[in-house]
């Protein structure tokens, strides 16, 4: 007992709920997270670390991490190092005492609180002295699990290929074991995934064990979960921690996160998320106006505001603590809004002098939050100052020998080394898992697909439209992917703008065909989340056009997943956008948008684009076994005008139109990712064009006119835009000489400089010529003849290539 009367076990403070063991332990993190800074700090100081952005001042929210659960997915600010650290030792501690068979509760955290205390008291674990001569954990050290957690921390600084989450790739706080999602730096992109993981925990829960193969988390350490194993990503009860900074609240990806929250609070369905405003008053040097983020935070429709002084460590914890029960007992949304402190800076090249007053930057050096844990618990006769300052140096010399540890490890050292995790591609397993699916469907599942056509099948119906196969595969896969779910503006009820997903939502149920709030950002996140708790996701973008205020959700968010995570985290998801022009009567720019460069651009995505039904279907299954086996991104682009085309060459020959081939025929007709389909029409000798989308028929036509003037001409639809069929591409170039490159993407930064630029790569010796669109938008009405590819411009630029 301590000369205040107050032991281990009492609360730390009168009125608080924080009891000295727990304080131990969160001090102890805090440690570990400020000493980071220093080392980060220290290892730039000769060119040996590569990031300084730091936790300082922030290390009160070591106490958010005690308040949840280390099985609650946690996405974390660039600032939440002292959580991280609490999160590891927390996770050890629970871990251990589940080894032991000892019960849940309080109790969970006093192996590793009590090991602090010993070592403030100068014992080791077994009451003895400690040495700190000695080799390996010494009794005063930090507890081994905060180690492992600052050792993953500075090999993160160092870009050590050996650390664990990325790998050397970018440094992040993450980690699968302890359900740390890793999150890029990009200003509160995270927080749309975040709000789609909360409604995935709560998606699951009403979906049930029936949900089939888990596609977005792999087990820590070993490889994917397969069909039939319904282990979830998540506990049932979990809920979503997510940090951010003050100056995040006025980012439009914020903004819409917080939107959809309260959206779907206000509509009935349950977003158990816990958002972390960890509020230091600056975004860099711009300051954040006084009250601010606090009116803006109070204001959001349904998302409960709790509030606290981020640097004392009392409150925190208990707001913390009541925050995070009110979100699991409500299963609804809350933001914590803690205020905090930056201390040293932005990062470590930033002279905050030059925009900040010396008596400013000592008002926040008087808040430190470390020494406010220290103060307390000197004043609550835990240990004595000097106690608390040899515990400060000691951490400090434990964390900076790491750091010279992790100097000497490997760093990445190929290009195939850094690329290894961005997209893993196994087609073999892609083509089995069609096969897998096909027999399925014909044989145990033969009467629940029967049921859901109302016993009349696709495959009997005769020649279908583009949009009738697209919509029969979407149920096939529906079928066979108890997981999936498909939604987006306006495709549960109405059945979609061009009714593409008719019908979906009345043989499928609302919770898994369901209709989504306006805005692009959300579909995509609620997308993020659902992929990576262990879901399918179709998300449907309305209009390409639609796609690009929220593009980053694809790019910086669930392209870069598997690459910073090294794979231990996915989110597969295969995004429905209808696009490109060509549409009569309807539109302008923003319903006929050509421009697929952003989406080219993104490593790893799959980019597909059916032009005609045969295709559509064997292209859509490929892209949900890839997503489910690779967890691949995928974009299956549908060219709008051909939605409901019937004909090709004549007014009734129905020759756009395919029958739907059952499962019988699923693995003859499998498409694999990158493989175009080439047309021979006449003697296929003169002429290759090169084409995709609205491309493939108009050059069918235009080819038919140009076999009556005896020229053969090959049709290469490339289907796949990302990755290009390289391999098709040289083939079919070589085997006339000329190529005719039909692209419907505007000129410049269109799909066609990527396939010119294969031909020169491949040193490719014959004739090439690009008929591309005009470097515009779209024109309403007729006049956007004047400025997209035409049949006319086709059959021109094969008869130039011929007069060569």
């Amino acid at each position: 007992m301590s000369a205040t009367g107050r032991t281990p076990a009492d609360p730390v403070r009168d009125g608080g709920t924080l009891d000295g063991r727990t304080a131990l332990e969160l001090f102890d993190a805090q440690l570990v997270s400020r000493h980071l800074d220093l080392a980060a700090r220290w290892l730039r100081s000769f060119g040996e670390g590569f990031y300084t952005i730091g936790s300082s001042g922030h290390e009160g929210n070591a106490a958010v991490a005690l308040a949840v659960r280390p099985t609650d997915p946690a996405l974390l600010h660039y600032r939440s190092g002292a959580f991280y650290c609490a999160r590891a030792a927390q996770a050890e501690a629970e871990g251990a005492a589940a080894r032991a068979g000892q019960a849940d509760g309080p109790a969970h955290r006093v192996g590793v609180a009590e090991r602090v205390a010993e070592a403030m008291r100068g014992q080791d674990g077994n009451g003895n002295s400690a040495d700190r001569d000695g080799d390996a954990d010494d009794g005063a050290g930090a507890p081994e699990p905060v180690l492992d957690a600052a050792r993953d921390v500075l090999r993160g600084v160092v870009a050590s290929a050996d650390e664990p989450i990325a790998g050397g790739r970018h440094k992040v706080f993450g980690n699968a074991s302890i359900a740390v999602v890793p999150t890029t730096s990009t200003i509160a992109s995270h927080l749309p995934r975040a709000v789609g993981i909360g409604f995935a925990v709560e998606r699951l829960r009403r979906l049930g064990d029936g949900r089939g193969r888990p596609t977005g988390r792999r087990a820590a350490g070993g490889p994917t979960r397969q069909r039939g194993e319904t282990d979830p990503a998540w506990p049932a009860d979990a809920i979503v921690v997510c940090s951010f900074g003050d100056a995040s609240v006025n980012h439009a990806t914020a903004v819409a996160a917080f939107n959809t929250a309260g959206w779907c609070d206000h509509t009935g369905l349950r977003i158990p998320v816990l958002f972390v405003c960890e509020d230091n008053g600056l975004g860099i040097s711009v300051r954040s106006p006084d009250g601010w983020v606090a009116q803006t935070l109070r204001a959001k429709p349904g998302i409960r505001y709790f509030s606290a002084d981020g640097c004392d460590l009392v409150e925190t914890y208990d707001v913390a603590v009541e925050a995070a029960a009110w979100v699991r007992r409500h299963r609804r949304p809350a933001v914590l809004h803690l205020s905090t402190v930056r201390l040293m800076g932005h990062a470590g090249a930033d002279a905050e002098i030059a925009y900040r007053s010396a008596a400013e930057i000592a008002r926040d050096v008087d808040r430190d939050p470390v020494v406010a844990t220290a103060r307390l618990l000197a004043e609550a006769g835990l240990a004595t100052p000097e106690e608390l300052i040899a515990r400060y140096d000691e951490v400090g010399w434990q964390v900076r020998k790491v750091a010279e540890e992790v100097l000497g490890e490997r760093k990445l050292e190929s290009a195939a080394d850094i690329v290894a995790p961005l997209a893993p591609r196994r087609p073999v397993r892609v083509a089995r898992a069609v096969t897998d699916a096909a027999g399925r469907a014909a044989g145990p599942g033969a009467a629940a697909r029967s049921a859901a056509f109302d016993g009349k099948l696709p495959e009997q119906a005769g020649p279908l439209t583009l949009a009738q196969t697209i919509n029969a595969a979407l149920a096939d896969g529906l079928l066979d992917y108890p997981g999936m779910t498909v939604f987006g503006e306006d495709v549960a009820a109405k059945g979609g703008v061009y009714g593409v997903t008719k019908g979906l939502r009345e043989r499928f149920g609302a919770p898994r065909v369901f209709d989504t709030l306006l805005d692009e950002t959300s579909i995509l996140g609620l997308g993020l989340g659902a992929g990576l708790s262990g879901m399918l996701p179709v998300p449907e973008i309305q209009y390409l056009a639609y796609l690009h205020n929220a593009e980053d959700q694809l790019r910086g968010e669930a392209a870069t997943m598997q690459y910073f995570s090294r794979g231990a985290y996915r989110n597969p998801m295969v995004v429905r956008i209808a696009g490109l022009a060509y549409q009569e009567g309807f539109g302008g720019h923003f319903h006929n948008d050509n421009s697929l460069a952003v989406l080219r651009d993104v490593p790893g995505l799959v980019l597909a684009v059916p032009a005609r039904a045969d295709d559509a279907a064997p292209m859509l299954r490929s892209c949900l076994a890839s997503a489910a086996v690779d967890g691949s991104v995928c974009v299956f682009l549908e060219p709008i005008a051909l939605y409901h085309t019937r004909d090709l060459h004549a007014d009734g020959d129905g020759e756009w139109l395919a029958p739907y081939l059952g499962p019988g025929g699923w693995t003859a007709s499998h498409v694999p990712i990158g493989r175009g389909r080439v047309y021979g029409v006449g003697s296929a000798e003169d002429v290759t064009i090169i084409t995709f989308g609205n491309g493939v028929r108009m050059s069918l036509r235009a080819a038919a006119k140009l076999a009556e003037e005896d020229v053969g001409v090959r049709v290469l639809d490339l289907r796949w835009l990302a990755p290009l069929p390289v391999a098709d591409i040289i083939r079919e170039a070589q085997a006339t000489g000329r190529v005719l490159v039909v692209d419907e993407t505007r000129r410049s930064g269109g799909v066609g400089e990527g396939v010119v630029a294969a031909l020169v790569d491949a040193g490719f010796v014959g004739s090439a010529r690009r008929v591309a669109s005009i470097d515009t938008f779209v024109p309403l009405g007729p006049a956007a003849r004047h400025v997209l590819v035409s049949e006319e411009a086709i059959t021109q630029g094969a008869r130039t290539l011929l007069a060569r």
